[in-house]
């Protein structure tokens, strides 16, 4: 693939990508300065990830916030695929969900795609992307969210409630539609032509069970606006509010890839890692950093390629001053790469820490959090 190409699928992302190219060719907005003003205005501050455009393009979002202003709460819906263990690039929307939250009071709706999962990778069983699926959900509980607010499902095992919903919304998807959004062929299985309707309807799920339209606003990556563009679409033939979405990027690769990879482990910290684990990874990581000390001091470092710097600027460095100057220290070769992995590795060890001692706490809150079909 040329260097200047690139992928953006719910199921791959390749190539170095341009996420101002991405938004024109998606067809979103980019969140601007008139939107972080609304933030600080409702919410009292603007979070980290929309100060640094970590979350930086939208769907409708203006408009929900006008619902909301207008005295009519919002539902969150968001979710994960899970075929593997939780790494950080997950939890970073999920972090910023928790934000959401918090700050506007709203229930939320956690959807595990067990049943994607089976259907896209050969190499895993359905009891596989069950177990995932409860592996997962301990780390979601773990960032702290609200229990009497907080529902999470398996497809597999909400599929009475889930199946009319998304029989509605296949009803009115074509597959020539499916197949211009997603790129199916004739080798696609038909289980991955339909899910599409299935990851749609827990956008409606809040409607249907409150019996009056409910504004929905769906926090992820921008990978899965493909998805909800097909939701968006059929909403209005069923009756119901588009959702809104708000994007982020991607998690950098430890290794100077565009996204984490959980089928790479050394591109990814999980947070099942141990502490030596991560220094390792850390240690090991891509940087921007020159081939000897004095070319580093002479030329400077290049901190925009650097996954550790990006580690910090993403979730790692809360401090908004302290980020400017690390990046301004790398340019001018102040630092040598040696001293950004050690600080970096410190901050994600701590964190580790914390999480996988929540992580253990939430095994004995699980069913405070999963909702299921109730069985005759």
């Amino acid at each position: 693939m040329p260097s200047d190409e690139f992928l953006v699928t719910p199921w791959e992302v390749e190539g170095n990508v341009d996420y101002n190219k991405l938004t024109a060719l998606f067809g979103t907005q980019p969140i601007d300065d008139a939107i972080l003003a609304r933030f600080k205005r409702l919410t009292g501050s603007i979070p980290l990830m929309l100060r640094r455009q970590v979350f930086f393009s939208h769907r409708d979002l203006n408009w929900i916030l006008d619902r909301y202003e207008a005295g009519e709460k919002f539902v969150l819906y968001t979710g994960r695929g899970p075929s593997g263990h939780t790494h950080l690039g997950h939890l970073m929307p999920w972090i910023f969900t928790k934000y959401l939250q918090d700050a506007f009071h709203a229930d939320l709706y956690f959807q595990m795609t067990d049943d994607e999962k089976f259907l896209q990778k050969d190499e895993l069983s359905a009891s596989a992307t069950r177990g995932f699926s409860y592996d997962n959900a301990l780390d979601l509980i773990a960032l702290g969210f609200d229990p009497e607010k907080t529902r999470i499902f398996l497809d597999t095992e909400y599929a009475r409630t889930l199946y009319p919903i998304a029989l509605e919304v296949a009803k009115r998807v074509t597959f020539s539609a499916a197949r211009a959004v997603f790129g199916f062929d004739s080798s696609t299985n038909i289980g991955m032509v339909f899910f599409t309707s299935m990851q749609s309807a827990p956008a409606f799920l809040p409607a249907i069970l409150s019996g009056r339209n409910v504004p929905v606003l769906i926090p992820c990556a921008i990978d899965q606006d493909p998805h909800f563009r097909i939701t968006r679409d059929v909403a209005p033939k069923m009756g119901y509010y588009k959702p809104a979405l708000i994007h982020s990027r991607f998690f950098p690769s430890l290794l100077g890839l565009d996204k984490m990879s959980a089928s790479i482990p050394e591109t990814s910290i999980f947070t099942t890692d141990s502490p030596e684990e991560a220094r390792t990874k850390i240690a090991n990581a891509f940087t921007g950093g020159r081939t000897t000390a004095q070319e580093q001091r002479d030329l400077g470092g290049v901190p925009d390629i650097c996954a550790v710097y990006q580690y910090s600027f993403y979730l790692f460095e809360q401090d908004d001053k302290r980020a400017v100057e690390l990046r301004e220290e790398c340019l001018r070769g102040a630092r040598a790469c040696g001293e950004c992995k050690n600080e970096l590795a410190d901050k994600v060890v701590q964190f580790l820490k914390h999480h996988q001692a929540a992580r253990e706490q939430a095994q004995d809150r699980i069913e405070d959090f999963i909702i299921r079909d109730c069985q005759e």
